[in-house]
């Protein structure tokens, strides 16, 4: 079943590009912006997060932090990041468990590949709670920004 707005938020712990830690915990007290995608290096990815590196102060504005989560190695992500200039934590999920619970997971994906990130959205609150979520099946389309700015300026 499909995570909902009012749904307890998942937790997780998955390395980020400097191979530390990072969990749902760590945001505690703030809002956050989850996004999950497919593959680093890949065209509609790469506009995604470019779109969040450029419009990253109208969501700091709104109070919320913002991680992204794929399937790729630290390594593979930190390399990605670094070439995006992206000022926010991508988050390796290599076991995939994150992408599981959140329900963000391709069983087959291109060029038969298993197991890789859905293109999705996330908006969790200061208590963990889900305030908006969008799994896309498409991944050659990238999560709505405005329903995401939307649902942090009800919490402010």
């Amino acid at each position: 079943m499909a995570l909902q707005p009012g749904d307890k938020a998942p937790a997780f712990t998955l390395f980020n590009t400097d191979k530390k830690e990072v969990s749902l915990d760590d945001f505690k007290g703030r809002n956050l912006v989850i996004l999950f995608f497919p593959m680093a290096f890949t065209s509609v990815c790469t506009t995604e997060l470019c779109e969040m590196r450029d419009n990253l102060h109208v969501y700091q504005n709104l109070n919320a932090d913002v991680v992204a989560i794929s399937v790729d190695s630290p390594f593979t992500l930190d390399r990605f990041r670094q070439e995006q200039n992206l000022p926010f934590d991508l988050l390796s999920d290599f076991n995939k468990e994150a992408s599981s619970a959140y329900g963000s997971l391709y069983e087959n994906f291109v060029f038969n590949m298993k197991g890789v990130s859905k293109r999705s959205a996330f908006v969790v609150d200061k208590e963990g709670v889900i305030r908006h979520a969008e799994v896309l099946e498409n991944a050659g389309q990238v999560p709505s920004f405005d329903a995401i700015q939307t649902a942090l300026q009800t919490l402010k």
